[in-house]
């Protein structure tokens, strides 16, 4: 499912979240408490710091009542890597894609990007950037997910990108790719500002670096034809 379908059933999931909550089984609400666990356990030590036997222990329930939700490690971190995707969808893609078509839509998934940055397991740390250092030369079904998921989040930031073209708005001729490469490029920049370094200024520069990315993709100004 790619990020665009996600997204548009966020709408349909914040309505009837409290309706299945309600009508979910005491084994289905086990294992969704264990991966919401091992989703901020993750946030402090990495998918492959996860263990099944340190996950129970934090949980204060046995590894044998773990096994019986997930029958491997890789299972789990599969599962803890799919709540993270639809939490970006329900943070940041959802309430970018409500906006109007265009530099507004762009604006809102830049704003919602660093808040998710910010907020991520009150860490400042988005878990894909993250994972992208972990599983960047780890071959195996874990790093597919994740490449997927980065192809997906590009894909759509050089689909709005597009749209801004046929609004009006950018140039006809830019390339919504390269775009969606810089996009990238800054919200990294800054989540290693913001987290790593600890700049103050992170967030103000970051946003001097989006507004200089819009200017150079936006149309020329006309200019006032002067009377001869």
């Amino acid at each position: 499912m790619t990020v665009w379908q996600l997204t548009r059933l966020c709408s349909l999931y914040k309505t009837t979240d409290r309706a299945n909550f309600q009508h979910m089984g005491k084994g289905e609400q086990k294992r969704q408490d264990i991966i919401e666990h091992a989703l901020m356990l993750a946030g402090q030590v990495g998918l492959e710091g996860l263990s099944l036997g340190g996950l129970a222990t934090s949980m204060e329930i046995s590894k044998s009542g773990l096994f019986a939700h997930f029958k491997s490690k890789e299972a789990l971190q599969l599962a803890v890597l799919e709540l993270a995707r639809e939490r970006f969808v329900a943070e940041v893609m959802a309430p970018a894609v409500a906006l109007p078509r265009g530099l507004s839509r762009l604006n809102g998934l830049f704003d919602r990007y660093l808040a998710w940055i910010r907020g991520q397991a009150s860490q400042g740390s988005c878990i894909f950037m993250a994972l992208a250092h972990e599983y960047d030369d780890r071959p195996g079904e874990i790093r597919d997910v994740l490449v997927n998921c980065w192809r997906e989040f590009g894909g759509s930031v050089a689909r709005v990108a597009a749209t801004a073209i046929t609004e009006g708005e950018f140039r006809p001729d830019c390339d919504p790719g390269q775009f969606a490469f810089e996009f990238v490029g800054i919200v990294m920049v800054f989540q290693h500002a913001h987290k790593l370094m600890g700049e103050a200024q992170a967030e103000a520069r970051a946003r001097q670096a989006f507004k200089r990315l819009l200017r150079s993709y936006r149309q020329p100004e006309v200019l006032a034809v002067r009377p001869a």
